[in-house]
């Protein structure tokens, strides 16, 4: 335990980087700072003592050196204040640091993760994880660390205070000092010290159950479904409940011990002070003591002020250290790796060799040793029902995630053994949820192809059905979109993401769910663009669909269903086979049955289904 506390403290230490000097000199200077604030109430004890002594005598001129010792308690006060306002400097410019370089290498790092790792932690869970932890790392090395310095300083201050003053006075206020520290190791030691992290993922999950809620009230206004909705973030308050209950139960007895001892410490000094002052030899003795008491009087309560200074330092320790592991559990995920021998794809041909993936922290797997091919310049169609493997099949190409059984191959060359931007200039994606940046349309097309020129965005925009949306913004491309901007519908935002993935000019086009969200015209404008594009570029094109219509020009279709591959073949052959779609659960339109049924007879038609309105018409009037 002692071992993973101090690769805490040193982790955090070494986010500092140059500047780690500056929390050393923080440390000394609040250290100094405590000392010299001391020696007023020294000075405060002479200044009695010679005003005591000048109206034993009669004569008050006999104090006058007494100002002198004001005065300096003045002096060390106002360098007390100014090297604790130096040390708070020193401090949060450290803190600054620190948590802006927690914030760079934790992100420098996302970066290099694989883009299944999103898939599993949302980029609000990510943000949040980062920011909240550098924030309360920040706030302990700018504000609690210097007071813990000094209140630490404090005990040995007092310990030398005892050879300068009455030491058994002393012991008095040093025993609750010492009962306290006790009190407090009980408090934030043993298993306390591991519940700050459970209590941190807590409100966390707590946090993030808030925002789903929030976000999900239209729909839960919508359908009435307000308790269901709720019991996912009732159940996340409920845990942040145990947890903070918990650990206020836990403590309960050592904070009230911690309490009780300090502002007991007048109950065991005076007692002590007058026993003593009873036994006292002469009036010499009696003056002194009382001087002692007063001194030890007007200390006490900047002592029990230091405790508790600690207690606080302490709690926000416990949290420092629990923020630093959970940004150390996102630099400790590892990006994947790159062969030595790096590759170049022959062709943009796919193949699945046997392969089975699990997702990470799963017990089932995704995919069972699925096999097919996707020839160069070919277009094929993997469909199935939802849950069916489909999208999952389709992240290991663009390695999101790497296989754990099997091979994928891209121009014949595992992906394993192609270097990453090579990879990545192969491939398009095209994702069911789009987000846009909040920039202007141009630079949102143009993040394919940064490179590319106005007249290239235009085209490839008008490739993806988008001149609508271009006309109807107000500055045309040059209109700020996304958050913060002119807002765009779904199906909007899925053809900006085409004209994305036809800009790059990719030899591979993947279409995850590509046009769900898009209109029935706007979607068969889509795919006779992309029907076009694929006549003259030869470019491969993998589209995942739920919609049968949108496949009947494939050169091949994969079929599947829990993970494995059902069946693969022509359109004609799986589109015909009725026990193989009622097997895989998906729904196939009448008119395309007609088709294909007419196409067996020996009846050709110039155009499919989907791109001819009128005979959709027909065919469905057939029935």
């Amino acid at each position: 335990m002692s071992k993973k506390k101090n690769a805490e403290l040193s982790r955090m230490w070494g986010f500092a980087g140059k500047r780690h000097w500056l929390t050393i000199a923080s440390c000394i200077l609040a250290g100094i700072s405590t000392v010299l604030s001391i020696i007023p109430f020294v000075c405060i004890w002479f200044v009695i003592r010679d005003i005591l002594y000048a109206m034993k005598k009669g004569d008050l001129s006999l104090a006058a050196s007494s100002g002198h010792y004001a005065w300096l308690a003045v002096a060390f006060s106002l360098l007390s204040i100014l090297l604790y306002f130096v040390a708070l400097c020193c401090s949060h410019l450290a803190a600054f640091r620190t948590a802006t370089n927690m914030k760079k290498e934790a992100m420098h790092h996302i970066v290099t993760l694989p883009l299944g790792y999103f898939s599993q932690n949302a980029s609000g869970r990510l943000r949040k994880i980062i920011d909240d932890n550098a924030g309360l790392t920040e706030g302990f090395l700018a504000h609690q660390l210097p007071d813990l310095t000094g209140a630490v300083v404090m005990p040995v201050a007092v310990i030398s205070l005892l050879f300068v003053f009455d030491w058994r006075l002393g012991i008095c206020c040093l025993i609750p000092l010492a009962i306290s520290v006790f009190f407090l190791k009980k408090m934030m030691g043993g298993d306390n010290a591991d519940f700050m992290s459970g209590y941190m993922t807590a409100l966390e999950n707590m946090n993030k159950e808030a925002v789903e809620f929030v976000r999900g009230i239209p729909v839960v206004k919508v359908f009435q479904q307000t308790i269901y909705s709720f019991k996912n973030f009732h159940a996340a308050i409920e845990e942040y409940k145990k947890y903070a209950s918990g650990y206020a139960i836990c403590c309960r007895i050592p904070l009230t011990g911690f309490n009780i001892t300090l502002n007991g410490t007048f109950i065991l000094l005076i007692p002590t002070a007058l026993m003593l002052f009873s036994a006292a030899s002469g009036q010499a003795d009696r003056q002194k003591l009382f001087l002692d008491f007063l001194f030890y009087s007007l200390f006490t309560p900047v002592c029990t002020t230091m405790m508790n200074r600690i207690m606080f330092a302490s709690e926000q320790l416990m949290a420092a250290k629990s923020a630093v592991s959970r940004i150390e559990a996102i630099l400790q995920e590892k990006p994947l790796k790159e062969s030595n021998t790096q590759k170049q794809p022959k062709d943009a041909s796919v193949v699945f060799e046997d392969v089975s993936f699990t997702y990470p922290g799963a017990k089932k797997k995704a995919l069972y040793h699925v096999s097919f091919e996707v020839p160069d310049g070919k277009k094929i169609a993997l469909v199935g029902a939802s849950g069916s493997g489909k999208s999952t099949a389709a992240s290991l190409i663009p390695r999101f995630y790497d296989v754990q059984e099997g091979d994928v191959l891209v121009g014949g060359v595992d992906v394993r053994e192609i270097a990453k931007n090579d990879l990545m200039d192969q491939i398009a994606f095209v994702f069911q949820n789009t987000r846009l940046f909040n920039d202007t349309l141009l630079e949102n097309i143009r993040a394919s192809r940064p490179d590319a020129t106005r007249e290239e965005v235009m085209r490839a925009a008008e490739a993806a059905q988008c001149q609508d949306i271009i006309e109807r913004l107000p500055n045309g491309l040059d209109t700020i979109v996304g958050s913060g901007g002119t807002y765009l519908s779904g199906g909007e935002n899925q053809r900006i993401a085409l004209a994305r993935a036809i800009l790059k000019d990719a030899p591979i086009i993947i279409l995850d769910e590509a046009t769900t969200m898009l209109s029935p015209n706007s979607r068969k404008s889509v795919l006779n663009t992309l029907n076009e594009l694929h006549k003259k570029t030869d470019i491969t094109i993998i589209a995942i669909t739920q919609y049968a219509q949108e496949t009947v020009d494939c050169d091949r279709i994969v079929v599947m269903k829990n993970g494995e591959v059902l069946a693969q073949g022509s359109p004609e052959k799986i589109y015909s086979n009725s026990s193989l779609i009622e097997r895989a659960e998906i729904g196939v339109p009448y008119c395309v049955k007609i088709y294909y049924d007419l196409k067996d007879n020996g009846i050709e038609l110039s155009k499919c289904p989907l791109n001819n309105e009128s005979l959709v018409e027909l065919l469905c009037r057939l029935k």
